[in-house]
């Protein structure tokens, strides 16, 4: 289904930051394992998360518990925070506009921060030119300092005067039909799953396990979109836009899978983890992901 260090970013994300942030790499097994992960492809893709800085570990006796460091926990709460690029805002008006010329030297650098822009929802209007209606000021500061690019590039908050309309920067800057049809097929997927999940946890037919496995995968899935969603206030979006759809089908899904699923979650991890650990104002409910109605 997926490469399995992406399984484990999910399920840190979704479900072992609530619990101190820490697990034994038995437990995280178990659990991927209801995905189809073997053990080996599981101690592997630890290996290689600690060697990318996104985890480490700790020996208590003769177990291992691995947790996210600060970069990863960053990251981690980054996605969560980004809410708003899956949610409509209202739009001050302004345009944010990254000019840079990076010398080819410096090439690795030039495309780590393209990545990065696109990340945190700008859109590529030209070359070296980025552009975002949303107000990033504190997180191109904090591109700046982290490649050290200061003199290369220039950073605006301006207003489009034309000739054409703001939507016209729109359809330069981002591939909104793409990004639609992506949400149309979510919709399409998941829509049909809902209900038929509804009627068998209606009719006790749908186990713990089963309830694990499909809200992690609805997740896994879902949150794609903060890759290529840039997240656009509603006065540059079409009057019908897929996104608002597909968040009220997360939602929905997400309530009628969660209770069951944490209740397999805490059955793995209370074995040889600290369930005390857990978040007090955690709910289980709740997603960082859902919209607000």
């Amino acid at each position: 289904m997926s490469n399995t260090q992406s399984m484990i970013f999910t399920v840190y994300g979704d479900y072992i930051r609530h619990y101190g942030n820490k697990i034994w790499i038995g437990s995280l097994i178990r659990l991927l394992k209801e995905f189809g992960h073997n053990e080996q492809s599981v101690r592997v893709a630890v290996s290689r998360m600690m060697k990318q800085g996104w985890l480490e570990s700790e020996k208590q006796g003769n177990k291992s518990y691995y947790f996210l460091t600060n970069r990863g926990k960053v990251r981690m709460e980054e996605a969560a925070n980004r809410i708003f690029k899956l949610m409509p805002n209202e739009w001050d008006g302004k345009w944010r506009m990254l000019m840079y010329t990076i010398p080819e030297e410096k090439r690795q650098i030039r495309d780590e921060l393209r990545k990065e822009l696109l990340w945190s929802g700008f859109g590529s209007f030209s070359s070296g030119c980025w552009i975002s209606p949303n107000n990033l000021e504190k997180e191109v500061k904090l591109l700046i300092d982290k490649y050290e690019i200061h003199e290369y590039v220039d950073f605006f908050v301006s207003d489009y005067k034309g000739p054409k309309e703001n939507q016209a920067l729109v359809e330069k800057s981002w591939p909104l039909v793409d990004i639609e049809a992506k949400y149309k097929e979510f919709i399409t997927a998941y829509s049909h799953q809902y209900i038929v999940h509804q009627s068998m946890i209606n009719d006790n037919k749908m186990s713990s396990a089963d309830c694990f496995v499909e809200r992690t995968r609805l997740v896994h899935e879902y949150r794609k979109f903060l890759f290529i969603d840039p997240g656009l206030p509603k006065e540059l979006l079409p009057e019908i836009w897929n996104g608002n759809h597909a968040a009220l089908l997360f939602e929905q899904y997400y309530k009628l899978l969660a209770p069951l699923a944490s209740e397999f979650f805490e059955g793995v991890f209370q074995e040889d983890n600290d369930l005390k650990r857990r978040d007090e104002e955690y709910d289980v409910n709740y997603h960082p992901l859902l919209k607000e109605l």
